[in-house]
């Protein structure tokens, strides 16, 4: 696919900053995140060609993503630089109970997106379309320009793959649901964690919530559940993947690592259980540092870890 992308991604880059354990607790340190953006890093970091569509604003946040997405090699010829409307930014604290975060994202310039800033022959140069739940709830116009972008995808025969990413600080349950039902019919490649589903659709058991997923209409689905691994599905075969054992000390971006890693490999032409499984480890490498994105490993840590 001479002059095409692997993978192409739309939604909200941010600037991450990380709580350390470093002193009395309140480093921080300086990073990004975003999901989508995530993800896309990811796959390129595996040698997969990637592509990005979405806005910053023209600040200094805004120019380290686009130096970052420049060191990454992910295409960043199609992001739009908004004058007025800033780029958005986050915190992570870390807990007995986890990580957690605090945004300050509410009219961002990505939040501000439209489907008639989506360049027209973008999506159709990829081999996969990728979106999140994220990147439709920051926005009544984000969400129509994500599924502007997923009828665009199917028109051209791209694949649309999926994460619903649920943030309830961004809307409702109700609305959630409600979204992420009628984008289901529209997927190849559904991407959830465990407890996004268990909101969504109210079941606990794997294989219910499998099920639930494919009766609404998504063809493959990859059913993350964090420590204990995930469950791949195309319809017809279930294949339970096994983590991969590291000393985690930060999760954050882990899920967006195996949805960017699994992409790559699909797109080169791996099995739906090969690539997860390949996802898999570059997840679990993912958490072995701090931040969204500098822990991401390359294609040989991964494969180092596969061998091994």
């Amino acid at each position: 696919m001479a002059g095409g992308f692997d993978l192409v991604a739309i939604g909200e880059p941010l600037i991450e900053f990380n709580q350390t354990r470093g002193g009395d607790g309140r480093a921080w340190l300086q990073g990004f995140g975003g999901d989508t953006s995530n993800a896309l890093i990811a796959a390129a970091r595996q040698g997969a060609r990637t592509a990005y569509f979405t806005r910053i604003g023209d600040d200094e946040f805004g120019r380290l993503c686009m130096q970052l997405w420049r060191d990454e090699r992910v295409d960043a010829a199609f992001v739009q630089v908004d004058a007025e409307a800033p780029t958005g930014l986050y915190f992570v604290t870390h807990g007995p109970d986890g990580h957690a975060f605090t945004y300050r994202r509410a009219g961002s310039a990505a939040s501000l997106m439209r489907p008639g800033d989506l360049p027209p022959d973008l999506i159709r140069k990829a081999k996969y379309l990728h979106v999140s739940g994220i990147s439709q709830a920051i926005s009544a116009t984000a969400a129509d320009t994500v599924a502007h972008a997923v009828h665009a995808a199917r028109g051209s025969g791209v694949k649309v793959a999926y994460d619903p990413n649920v943030r309830l600080r961004l809307w409702s349950l109700e609305r959630a649901q409600s979204v992420i039902g009628a984008t289901l019919p529209l997927v190849d490649c559904f991407l959830p964690g465990i407890d996004d589903m268990r909101l969504i659709c109210g079941l606990d058991d794997p294989d219910a919530i499998i099920d639930w997923c494919h009766a609404r209409g998504a063809a493959d689905v990859v059913l993350k559940l964090g420590a204990r691994g995930s469950v791949v599905s195309d319809g017809r075969t279930r294949t339970a993947i096994e983590p991969f054992a590291v000393d985690a000390v930060d999760a954050t971006g882990a899920g967006d690592c195996f949805d960017g890693s699994l992409l790559a490999r699909l797109a080169a032409g791996d099995t739906l259980a090969a690539a997860a499984r390949y996802a898999s480890a570059a997840a679990a490498l993912a958490t072995t540092g701090y931040g969204a994105v500098a822990p991401l490993p390359d294609a040989a840590r991964v494969r180092a870890m596969l061998a091994g």
